[in-house]
């Protein structure tokens, strides 16, 4: 057997080529290999002062990002949502062509070199989480959870097959953040998940925004939708959600600022021709797509950034600054610095989707960098024709990840937490680094390892502005290593309002008939601080102790309601606590008129069994905008062409037509009666063999689907969209032409539908 061996000595190469019985082996030593960093360019992109901007990874190594998270060792994992929106028609987005990438910094220069495929071949991936040693992610409608070994997909199991059912893309599930609390939560959709015992458990939570979730360091949740900038609750997730019979309008989901943008050039957005959208200059006034909301909880920015709130806005190509201002139970924001932005671009290919902290204490952007970020169930036809006009629509398959850093502040070296003592992991509890210390709480809890319990229990009672204590006390509870004496000690010792808050929720558990006279007397004790959090968090922890003794906590329930009679965020707690002891309440504690009406529209919901609707959705609800697509496609769209172009020998096309631009009612009547013979559209006739058919005796089509399938086609094809009411569609349900009941065009032309 002979073997041959030659090496390059290049110093930014090391290859070496082995021939063996005539076959030759190319080996690569990446350790020492040079690459290619990306090409990128920061004349397009204005950066707030003292920051710098860095292309890390770009689509040479990802296509179509549109979230990622860290594992143990540092290694950002991508999910690439390759199918949205392929074309301005939006055909093929059910193609299993998503992915979720490993992407490594294998020389350390903090420029990505390489990229592995973890998972292929996904319906339309929108968010993953490393979890529970392994990985939680979306594929279509489901929800799973993989195991990992070395670095390949190992046993999968399925944790929810409705995660995302129902809705377009852009209306579904996506999030998977877990919390401070050990639950991981969601964005746009009504439930949280936590592994326990072996087990996944599914439970209610209210449902919050559209695209992207975060939290600050206490556990309040963040998002927003489409149109506002940034939502929040100003209390604790799950704490005044209770009472199955009311649904809190004053603590949870508020706006939180205004919604005004402030872009340095203009861009093409989905209603720019409506009045009030676009300025005289052509620039966005208010967002109209604003996702991935980031409370920043890295360190490595200046102190003024703690918990400051980013907002991805990709309709301006920019990114907001919102400075959040806590005051006792109530959370504002404001523009950072006036008509001014973090990042803003004139690029119109940047399109920030996401935001993350980093290991590192940087932040992260996940930049889809694509033409086209309208879904086409709302796409309308201006959109369409400025995205063409300009080829927006021929910028697919890109895709980039930034890096923000602090010019004055050094980065956190990464450290490998799969590698990581008990005794390191409970030292970063109380790191600047929220990332970090979010990470080494849930690998604690993974290593099941009671030998750093004291030193858990010491810092349960220290307090600082990183919520240390509160980190230890979960980690605790994950250990199965809480009890009622502790979080008491805890409860009386604690100078931190928000750790006694959270102190207070965990020892629900424990309300048992030996611990009422303990209870009472910390009530007691707390009460007399009047502290308008601590306060709060009392109302709302006293449900399971009035099942035990109405006598004694119905009095102290009363007490801090009349203390915060005016406040209707306490009146809401208080609500929540009272869940079936309404009635009780109203006979004995004389309610303030505030509370007397809540519990009375309680009491009357319980009877007409109308729960607050988080506790009966299952799945997300198909809006109408995206059922009038999926009808359209698959009854109009055969003959008239996805694109509405019409389709040689089969039918006109639709843009264009004055059938579509012209009278609803008759729009109605001819996808009510369908039309025969031939006709002019546009000014040309179009002879055609067929006839339309109708939908009036289709059971399966009710009057609203006739109403969807209209407002679609108003807004993808109509020069300028109108309304149609169900009741418009009765009517000409009812009116059937005469002869054989198919419309012709001198009906069509000669008929008055609107009298």
């Amino acid at each position: 057997m002979k073997m041959s061996k030659f090496t390059i000595n290049n110093p930014k190469f090391k290859v070496v080529f082995l021939s063996l019985l005539g076959l030759s082996v190319f080996m690569v030593s990446f350790k020492n290999i040079s690459f290619e960093q990306p090409k990128f360019s920061l004349e397009n992109y204005k950066v707030e002062e003292g920051f710098e901007l860095k292309l890390i990874a770009s689509e040479s190594m990802l296509k179509a990002p549109v979230s990622m998270d860290f594992d143990n060792k540092g290694r950002m994992w991508v999910v690439e949502m390759i199918g949205y929106m392929p074309n301005l028609e939006g055909i093929g987005e059910e193609i299993p062509n998503g992915r979720i990438r490993i992407l490594e910094d294998i020389n350390k220069d903090g420029v990505i070199d390489r990229s592995k495929v973890f998972l292929d071949k996904l319906v339309l991936p929108r968010a993953l989480a490393h979890v529970y040693g392994g990985l939680l992610y979306v594929d279509g409608p489901k929800l799973w959870f993989v195991e990992i070994i070395n670095d390949k997909p190992g046993k999968k199991t399925l944790v929810d097959p409705v995660y995302a059912e129902g809705g377009n893309v852009e209306h579904s599930s996506n999030g998977l953040m877990m919390n401070i609390d050990n639950w991981i939560y969601n964005a746009n959709y009504n439930f949280r998940y936590q592994l326990k015992n072996g087990k996944w458990i599914k439970e209610p939570t209210s449902n919050r925004g559209q695209w992207g979730i975060t939290r600050d360091n206490f556990g309040r949740l963040y998002y927003n939708n489409n149109s506002t900038q940034l939502q929040g609750d100003f209390v604790l997730p799950n704490r005044v959600i209770r009472n199955r019979f009311f649904r809190p309008t004053a603590a949870e989901n508020q706006r939180l600022t205004n919604n005004k943008v402030f872009p340095i050039h203009p861009t093409s957005v989905n209603r720019g021709y409506q009045k009030g959208v676009l300025d005289d200059k052509g620039m966005l006034v208010d967002v109209t797509a604003a996702c991935g909301p980031l409370v920043y909880r890295g360190g490595a920015f200046p102190e003024s950034y703690n918990q400051n709130v980013f907002v991805c806005v990709p309709e301006a190509n920019l990114i907001k600054r919102n400075i959040l201002t806590f005051k006792n139970t109530q959370t504002t924001a404001a523009q950072a610095i006036e008509k001014k932005e973090f990042i803003a671009s004139t690029d119109e290919g940047f399109r920030p989707v996401n935001l993350f902290n980093g290991p590192d204490g940087a932040m992260y952007i996940v930049d889809m960098h694509r033409g086209i970020i309208q879904h086409k169930a709302y796409i309308s036809q201006y959109l369409t024709e400025q995205l063409a006009s300009k080829k927006l629509d021929t910028l697919q398959n890109a895709g980039r990840i930034l890096k923000v850093t602090h010019k004055a502040t050094k980065l956190n070296p990464v450290p490998d937490f799969s590698k990581a003592s008990a005794a390191q992991l409970v030292a970063l509890l109380s790191n600047s680094n929220g990332w970090l210390r979010d990470r080494a709480q849930q690998v604690l809890i993974q290593k099941k390892d009671l030998s750093v319990k004291n030193e858990l229990i010491a810092l349960t009672k220290n307090g600082n502005e990183f919520s240390t204590a509160i980190h230890a006390l979960y980690v605790l509870e994950g250990l199965n290593a809480l009890s009622f004496d502790l979080l008491s000690d805890v409860v009386k010792q604690s100078k931190q309002p928000e750790t006694i808050a959270h102190a207070l929720g965990l020892m629900e558990r424990f309300a048992t008939t030996q611990q009422v006279a303990k209870m009472k007397e910390i009530s007691t004790q707390l009460l007399a601080q009047t502290n308008e959090t601590i306060d709060l968090y009392l109302a709302v922890s006293l449900n399971p102790w009035l099942k035990l003794s109405e006598a004694i906590f119905l009095p102290l329930l009363s007490e801090i309601e009349k203390k915060y009679a005016d406040r209707r965020i306490f009146q809401e707690a208080i609500v929540s606590s009272l869940e079936g002891k309404e009635e009780k309440y109203l006979v004995t504690q004389n309610p303030t008129a505030v509370l007397k009406s809540n519990l009375t529209l309680a009491v009357n919901n319980h009877q007409k069994k109308e729960m607050n609707p988080i506790f009966v959705k299952e799945t997300n609800v198909v809006d109408n905008r995206t059922k009038g697509l999926q009808l359209f496609r698959s009854i109009c769209a055969t003959c008239h062409g996805a694109d509405g172009k019409g389709i040689q020998e089969l039918a006109p096309p639709l843009k264009g037509s004055e059938y579509i631009d012209g009278s609803m009612n008759r729009l109605a009547a001819i996808i009510l009666h369908g039309v025969s013979g031939p006709i002019h559209v546009s000014g040309k006739l179009y002879k055609l063999n067929n006839e339309m058919p109708a939908l009036i005796n289709n059971k399966a089509i009710s009057d609203q689907d006739i109403v969807d399938i209209i407002r679609f086609t108003q807004n993808a094809f109509a020069k300028e969209g109108k309304n149609i009411s169900v009741e418009d569609v009765k009517k000409m349900r009812e009116r059937k032409p005469v002869g054989n009941g198919i419309l012709t065009e001198k009906q069509l032309l000669e008929d008055d539908f609107d009298k």
